[in-house]
């Protein structure tokens, strides 16, 4: 058994070595660890904070995108509303001026049918006076062939004319 209980001397020195080892590692190793691992918790506090704030302004980043997003989907209806009030606008324009157009056509068709009827008339007047005319020569050279019947015309324009002043 003296295999498995151990002498005083032999916990004596186990006990000094383990102080001594612990008093180096006091000393020297624990603090540096103590830092290491305080700068571990830093950087992990930093990676958080960091995490945080990379969600915080993704969330703003989109936030302002859904802005943006809505502002363009305003603008577009509004371009729309525009384009449309335009077509209209335009449309009717279009209609206006065609009719204006078609208007001054009539009318200028209105003057040229009026002038070709007056033309027509006038040729028609021009005509019925010539035939009036011819008619009125060969009437007048049967009556006036003898000599009688044109004295007797010219006596009786000649009282017309005196009756008249």
């Amino acid at each position: 058994m003296d295999l498995f209980t151990p002498d005083f001397g032999l916990i004596f020195w186990m006990f000094v070595s383990f102080a001594v080892l612990f008093l180096i590692l006091w000393k020297f190793a624990w603090p540096a660890i103590i830092k290491t691992v305080d700068s571990r918790a830093d950087l992990i506090d930093k990676g958080v904070e960091y995490a945080q704030s990379a969600k915080q302004q993704l969330d703003n980043a989109s936030m302002e995108a859904k802005k943006y997003i809505a502002e363009a989907q305003r603008q577009q209806a509004e371009m729309l509303r525009e384009a449309d009030k335009m077509k209209t606008r335009i449309i009717e324009d279009a209609r206006a001026a065609a009719q204006k157009e078609a208007q001054k056509v009539m009318d200028a068709a209105k003057v040229s049918i009026e002038q070709s009827r007056k033309e027509a008339e006038q040729s028609f007047r021009d005509q019925v006076s010539g035939y009036a005319l011819d008619i009125a020569q060969k009437v007048v050279r049967n009556q006036l062939a003898d000599s009688k019947a044109q004295s007797a015309l010219v006596g009786q324009l000649l009282d017309e004319i005196e009756s008249k002043n």
